[in-house]
Parts: structure tokens; C-alpha cells; sequence
């Protein structure tokens, strides 16, 4: 099996339709035991489907099927297919902040989550860390500062622990190629907090982005009867992952084997340039840049 780490960079809001939503809400997908937003497998799963099969090359597209697995088609039952992937879940997040502009934050819970995949769970020191310094202060930030102004707190020079700068380097080499691209991303750097799981699920609740939209009548375009909404998204800048992999091909020199070397190298590059995802394509919705390592 080779498996992979993709990192997603929202360069726009992303919407994620939820399971459920109430009154006038558009609520977006959310974990169920801890209500982080997420992106969803299937909806990862399908958009890179549908962009390795765009293509007009019938032999590519065959070889998708195989790779994807093949759908229900003319009475055929569906088959399993060589490539699976997981959830995309937060990394890092972005939030206002009155005195440096913008912040990043993120939590134990999500550094533990990718640390699962990162090869010998090289930052399971600083997570073990963390959590002992959040014992006692309210934040760990990245870079020195009297004071930082959150949207609904202030964490004094007093209330914030530090980490040596050779623990945040372990964090940040894996995200070099991400930033190349992003001049915006470089500050990532000097803007980074660690807050506890509690409170960093409190900022993401008041960091999501909402709009309110309506529907006007044809005629006299005044506000459409119930047409009232509201729709919720992870706000531009933050930076999620998710793991995928391909079963190992066995060695031949088939033609078919051959058909499906290539389209696992089409599917690779399509992970390493910048696609859109969730709902609401229409309105720019959801674009994103990908970079993928091989773990």
C-alpha cells in the first residue's frame, strides 16, 4: 500500500453541506463527537473522481474505473476500487485579531491527529509538552508579545507559555512546500497559537464564516416570503489534511498495468495543483491549494 499526506489551503471560504440543518441555517459538515468542521471522504473522494475522468481519453478513463472502483452501470455491480481516502480534518485556523491582524490557532487534539501520519510521529514530544504547559497557561504562541488580542480575549505576556525554537521548527519543515505559493502562508511562522482542545473549539465556533442571503420576487425584487438563510463556512487561510493511498500495483508489463501507472501519476499531480471543493461552485466556493508527500 502507498499511503500519502495531503495539505489543503483554503485560498476561499469552503462549504460543506451538514447532515442537518436548522431553521433558516445552512449548517456545514461537522464531527459528530467533537463539532470541528471537516470535509468529507466522499466529498474528496468524488471530486477527484470526476476530475481524472474529465478527460476525453477512453483508456484513462477505464483505467479510472479500476482505480476508483466501477459503478453501477448497465445492470453491472459496482467493484472495489484501489484507492481509498479519509476525512479532511482542521490543522490550522485562522481568527481576527485586533493586535496582530491575523492569528493561526490549533490545539493538541488536531497536532495528535496529524501526528499519526507523520513519519515517527516526530512532534509526539512537543504534543506531550503542550498539554503540560496548557496545564497551567492559557496559549503557547510562536512568536514574543506582550499581549494578543483575540475576538473575545486577552491573553497577557503572563498567561502565555513558550516552546524553543528547534520544537517549532519540526512543525514548520513539513509545511515549506505548502507556503512556497503563499506569501500570506509564510506568516504562519510568527502567528501561531496552541490553545487548549476546549477553547480553540470555542474560537473556530466564533471564527466560522456566515452569510446571510435572500431570495428576491421576480417582479418587484423585494425579499421572497421564508426565503431568509444562512450559510456557514471555514473561512480562507486555514489549512487542513487529509491521508489517502493506492494498493501496491502488481509487477507486470501488461498493458493494463501499464494504463493504471499512469493514471496513479495523473491522480498525484491532480493532489499538487489547486481544485475546488463542496457546494456552492457558482459563488467561487471552496478553492484550494494541494500539496502531497509521500509517507
Amino acid at each position: 500500500m502507498d499511503n500519502y499526506l495531503t495539505y489543503l489551503y483554503l485560498l476561499t471560504p469552503l462549504h460543506t453541506g451538514g447532515s442537518a440543518n436548522e431553521g433558516n441555517l445552512m449548517g456545514i459538515a461537522r464531527e459528530v463527537h467533537t463539532e470541528f468542521p471537516y470535509l468529507p471522504a466522499s466529498s474528496l473522494r468524488g471530486k477527484i473522481r470526476s476530475e481524472i475522468e474529465s478527460t476525453e481519453n477512453e483508456v484513462e478513463k477505464k483505467a479510472a474505473g479500476r482505480l476508483f472502483g466501477e459503478k453501477i452501470l448497465n445492470g453491472s455491480q459496482p467493484t472495489q476500487g484501489a484507492i481509498w481516502f479519509a476525512d479532511a480534518t482542521l490543522l490550522f485556523f485562522p481568527i481576527a485579531s485586533l493586535s496582530h491582524h491575523l492569528i493561526w490557532i490549533t490545539c493538541p487534539m488536531w497536532l495528535e491527529r496529524w501526528n499519526r501520519w507523520l513519519p515517527k510521529q516526530e512532534i509526539s514530544g512537543l504534543i506531550k509538552k503542550s498539554r503540560k504547559i496548557l496545564k497551567e497557561k492559557s496559549a503557547i504562541a510562536s512568536f514574543e508579545t506582550d499581549k494578543v488580542y483575540l475576538q473575545t480575549a486577552l491573553l497577557k505576556k503572563s498567561s502565555l507559555g513558550k516552546m524553543q525554537a528547534d520544537e517549532w521548527n519540526i512543525v514548520f519543515k513539513y509545511l515549506e512546500n505548502l507556503v512556497e505559493g503563499s506569501t500570506l502562508l509564510t506568516l504562519l511562522r510568527n502567528k501561531l497559537l496552541i490553545l487548549t482542545d476546549e477553547d480553540c473549539a470555542a474560537l473556530v465556533e466564533l471564527g466560522l464564516q456566515r452569510e446571510v442571503r435572500v431570495t428576491l420576487e421576480e417582479d418587484t425584487k423585494t425579499v421572497k416570503g421564508g426565503s431568509f438563510r444562512s450559510q456557514e463556512a471555514i473561512p480562507p487561510e486555514a489549512v487542513l489534511f487529509f491521508s489517502w493511498g493506492m494498493k501496491t500495483l502488481k509487477k507486470s508489463g501488461s498493458e493494463e498495468v501499464n494504463e493504471d501507472v499512469e493514471i496513479r501519476k495523473v491522480t498525484h499531480e491532480k493532489l499538487n495543483k489547486r481544485l475546488q471543493f463542496g457546494g456552492l461552485e457558482g459563488l467561487g466556493r471552496g478553492i484550494s491549494e494541494l500539496r502531497t508527500i509521500k509517507l
